[in-house]
Protein backbone atom coordinates (compact mmCIF):
# COMPACT_ATOMS: atom_id res chain seq x y z
CA UNK A 1 0.00 0.00 0.00
CA UNK A 2 1.44 3.07 -1.08
CA UNK A 3 1.10 6.42 0.69
CA UNK A 4 -0.60 9.34 -0.67
CA UNK A 5 1.37 11.87 -1.74
CA UNK A 6 1.32 15.16 0.47
CA UNK A 7 0.13 18.35 -0.67
CA UNK A 8 2.06 21.27 -1.79
CA UNK A 9 0.41 23.03 1.34
CA UNK A 10 0.82 20.27 3.37
CA UNK A 11 4.08 19.76 2.36
CA UNK A 12 5.03 23.30 3.30
CA UNK A 13 3.29 22.98 6.55
CA UNK A 14 5.38 19.69 7.34
CA UNK A 15 8.75 21.40 6.51
CA UNK A 16 7.80 24.70 8.81
CA UNK A 17 6.75 21.94 11.71
CA UNK A 18 10.27 20.03 11.02
CA UNK A 19 12.18 23.03 10.76
CA UNK A 20 10.58 24.17 13.90
CA UNK A 21 11.06 21.02 15.77
CA UNK A 22 14.89 21.11 15.01
CA UNK A 23 15.35 24.89 15.90
CA UNK A 24 13.44 23.65 19.13
CA UNK A 25 16.24 20.73 19.53
CA UNK A 26 19.18 23.19 18.73
CA UNK A 27 18.44 25.75 21.21
CA UNK A 28 18.28 22.86 24.41
CA UNK A 29 21.21 20.90 22.65
CA UNK A 30 23.43 23.90 21.90
CA UNK A 31 22.04 27.20 24.32
CA UNK A 32 20.39 26.33 26.67
CA UNK A 33 21.84 23.85 28.86
CA UNK A 34 25.82 25.65 28.43
CA UNK A 35 24.30 29.31 28.54
CA UNK A 36 21.14 30.04 29.68
CA UNK A 37 20.49 27.55 32.54
CA UNK A 38 24.51 28.83 33.95
CA UNK A 39 22.92 32.12 33.80
CA UNK A 40 19.38 31.53 35.58
CA UNK A 41 21.19 29.75 37.92
CA UNK A 42 23.60 32.41 38.73
CA UNK A 43 20.59 34.72 38.80
CA UNK A 44 18.89 32.99 41.17
CA UNK A 45 21.56 32.89 43.07
CA UNK A 46 22.08 36.26 43.27
CA UNK A 47 18.88 36.89 44.46
CA UNK A 48 19.22 34.38 47.91
CA UNK A 49 22.47 36.56 48.11
CA UNK A 50 20.28 39.70 48.31
CA UNK A 51 17.95 37.87 50.45
CA UNK A 52 20.74 37.03 52.96
CA UNK A 53 22.43 40.24 52.86
CA UNK A 54 18.87 41.75 53.67
CA UNK A 55 18.84 39.96 57.21
CA UNK A 56 22.03 40.52 58.07
CA UNK A 57 21.92 44.17 57.72
CA UNK A 58 18.78 44.51 59.52
CA UNK A 59 20.63 42.64 62.28
CA UNK A 60 24.10 44.92 62.25
CA UNK A 61 21.34 48.06 62.27
CA UNK A 62 21.17 47.45 66.03
CA UNK A 63 24.71 48.46 66.03
CA UNK A 64 23.90 52.07 67.10
CA UNK A 65 22.03 50.64 69.99
CA UNK A 66 25.12 48.86 71.24
CA UNK A 67 27.17 51.93 70.96
CA UNK A 68 24.97 53.93 72.85
CA UNK A 69 25.22 51.40 75.65
CA UNK A 70 29.21 51.53 75.39
CA UNK A 71 29.35 55.43 75.17
CA UNK A 72 27.09 55.55 78.48
CA UNK A 73 29.15 53.53 80.71
CA UNK A 74 31.00 55.08 82.87
CA UNK A 75 34.50 54.74 84.92
CA UNK A 76 32.75 52.69 87.38
CA UNK A 77 32.14 50.15 85.31
CA UNK A 78 36.13 49.36 85.04
CA UNK A 79 35.30 45.62 85.55
CA UNK A 80 32.42 45.29 82.75
CA UNK A 81 32.60 42.48 80.22
CA UNK A 82 31.92 45.03 77.49
CA UNK A 83 35.32 45.46 76.90
CA UNK A 84 38.09 43.60 75.39
CA UNK A 85 39.97 42.29 77.76
CA UNK A 86 43.38 42.84 76.91
CA UNK A 87 45.07 46.61 77.82
CA UNK A 88 46.92 46.98 74.43
CA UNK A 89 45.63 47.34 71.17
CA UNK A 90 48.06 44.98 69.60
CA UNK A 91 47.34 42.15 71.87
CA UNK A 92 43.74 43.01 71.78
CA UNK A 93 43.70 42.87 68.15
CA UNK A 94 45.50 39.06 68.31
CA UNK A 95 42.63 38.16 70.90
CA UNK A 96 39.79 39.58 68.25
CA UNK A 97 41.30 37.68 65.60
CA UNK A 98 41.58 34.47 67.82
CA UNK A 99 37.36 34.90 69.59
CA UNK A 100 36.64 34.88 65.51
CA UNK A 101 38.26 31.44 65.00
CA UNK A 102 36.35 30.35 68.37
CA UNK A 103 33.08 31.30 66.49
CA UNK A 104 33.42 30.06 64.02
CA UNK A 105 34.30 26.62 64.95
CA UNK A 106 31.68 26.80 67.59
CA UNK A 107 29.01 26.28 64.65
CA UNK A 108 29.84 23.61 62.81
CA UNK A 109 26.67 22.00 62.12
CA UNK A 110 24.88 23.50 58.98
CA UNK A 111 27.41 23.48 56.75
CA UNK A 112 31.76 24.44 56.02
CA UNK A 113 33.08 27.95 57.32
CA UNK A 114 36.64 28.34 57.58
CA UNK A 115 38.79 31.33 58.42
CA UNK A 116 40.17 32.32 54.80
CA UNK A 117 42.07 35.93 56.38
CA UNK A 118 42.47 37.67 58.93
CA UNK A 119 44.31 40.80 59.71
CA UNK A 120 44.81 44.07 62.08
CA UNK A 121 43.44 47.47 60.52
CA UNK A 122 45.42 50.16 61.77
CA UNK A 123 43.38 52.47 63.68
CA UNK A 124 44.11 56.33 64.43
CA UNK A 125 45.55 56.79 68.71
CA UNK A 126 43.58 58.16 70.85
CA UNK A 127 43.62 60.96 72.29
CA UNK A 128 44.67 61.27 76.32
CA UNK A 129 41.31 62.38 77.42
CA UNK A 130 39.66 60.13 75.64
CA UNK A 131 38.71 56.66 77.94
CA UNK A 132 38.67 53.89 75.30
CA UNK A 133 40.46 53.08 72.32
CA UNK A 134 38.82 51.15 69.51
CA UNK A 135 40.66 47.91 68.23
CA UNK A 136 39.73 46.64 64.50
CA UNK A 137 40.68 43.52 62.32
CA UNK A 138 40.11 42.60 58.53
CA UNK A 139 38.38 39.07 58.35
CA UNK A 140 37.46 37.12 55.23
CA UNK A 141 35.07 34.00 55.60
CA UNK A 142 34.33 31.37 53.32
CA UNK A 143 31.07 29.58 54.61
CA UNK A 144 27.84 28.30 54.04
CA UNK A 145 24.65 30.06 55.02
CA UNK A 146 23.68 28.80 58.35
CA UNK A 147 26.94 28.71 60.20
CA UNK A 148 27.73 32.61 59.26
CA UNK A 149 24.71 33.31 60.32
CA UNK A 150 25.09 32.17 63.89
CA UNK A 151 28.40 32.93 63.86
CA UNK A 152 27.34 36.78 62.93
CA UNK A 153 25.44 36.46 65.48
CA UNK A 154 27.40 35.26 68.29
CA UNK A 155 30.39 38.00 67.46
CA UNK A 156 27.52 40.67 68.00
CA UNK A 157 25.02 39.69 70.47
CA UNK A 158 27.85 38.19 73.01
CA UNK A 159 30.39 39.87 75.25
CA UNK A 160 32.47 41.75 74.96
CA UNK A 161 30.41 43.98 72.75
CA UNK A 162 31.72 43.83 69.23
CA UNK A 163 30.74 45.53 65.95
CA UNK A 164 30.55 44.42 62.93
CA UNK A 165 31.20 46.63 59.45
CA UNK A 166 32.20 46.83 55.92
CA UNK A 167 30.29 43.46 55.49
CA UNK A 168 30.26 41.93 52.21
CA UNK A 169 28.89 38.62 51.06
CA UNK A 170 28.88 37.45 47.31
CA UNK A 171 29.14 34.16 45.97
CA UNK A 172 31.84 33.26 43.24
CA UNK A 173 29.90 32.64 40.07
CA UNK A 174 32.87 30.50 38.83
CA UNK A 175 32.73 28.43 41.95
CA UNK A 176 28.79 28.31 41.45
CA UNK A 177 29.13 26.85 38.35
CA UNK A 178 31.04 23.83 39.45
CA UNK A 179 29.26 23.63 42.94
CA UNK A 180 25.62 23.10 43.21
CA UNK A 181 25.62 24.68 46.69
CA UNK A 182 29.27 26.97 46.20
CA UNK A 183 29.98 28.77 50.01
CA UNK A 184 29.73 32.34 50.24
CA UNK A 185 32.66 34.57 50.30
CA UNK A 186 32.43 36.85 53.31
CA UNK A 187 34.03 39.89 54.37
CA UNK A 188 33.78 42.31 56.91
CA UNK A 189 35.63 44.23 59.68
CA UNK A 190 35.34 43.43 63.47
CA UNK A 191 35.99 46.31 65.93
CA UNK A 192 35.84 46.32 69.93
CA UNK A 193 37.03 48.46 71.99
CA UNK A 194 39.90 48.76 75.26
CA UNK A 195 39.84 50.61 77.91
CA UNK A 196 42.56 53.37 78.39
CA UNK A 197 44.91 53.83 81.23
CA UNK A 198 43.85 56.39 83.36
CA UNK A 199 47.06 58.71 84.71
CA UNK A 200 46.97 58.34 88.37
CA UNK A 201 46.85 61.82 90.43
CA UNK A 202 50.98 62.12 91.27
CA UNK A 203 51.48 61.83 86.81
CA UNK A 204 49.03 64.30 86.53
CA UNK A 205 50.57 66.87 89.13
CA UNK A 206 54.29 65.86 88.08
CA UNK A 207 52.87 67.13 84.20
CA UNK A 208 51.91 69.77 85.72
CA UNK A 209 54.37 71.40 87.48
CA UNK A 210 57.15 73.32 86.44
Amino acid sequence: MKLAALKPRESRIAAILLLLLVVVIGYFVLLHWWFVAPLQAIHGEMDDLRDTHARFAAAIADKPQLQQRIAAMGAGQASSHAFLPEDDPNAAAAGLMQHVVDAVAAHPQGGACDVTQKMPVPNPPAGPDEPYRKVAVSISLRCDVQPLAETLHDLEQGTPYLFVDDLSIYRNPVAALQQAAAPLEVQFTLSGYVRQPRASTSDAEQEGAP
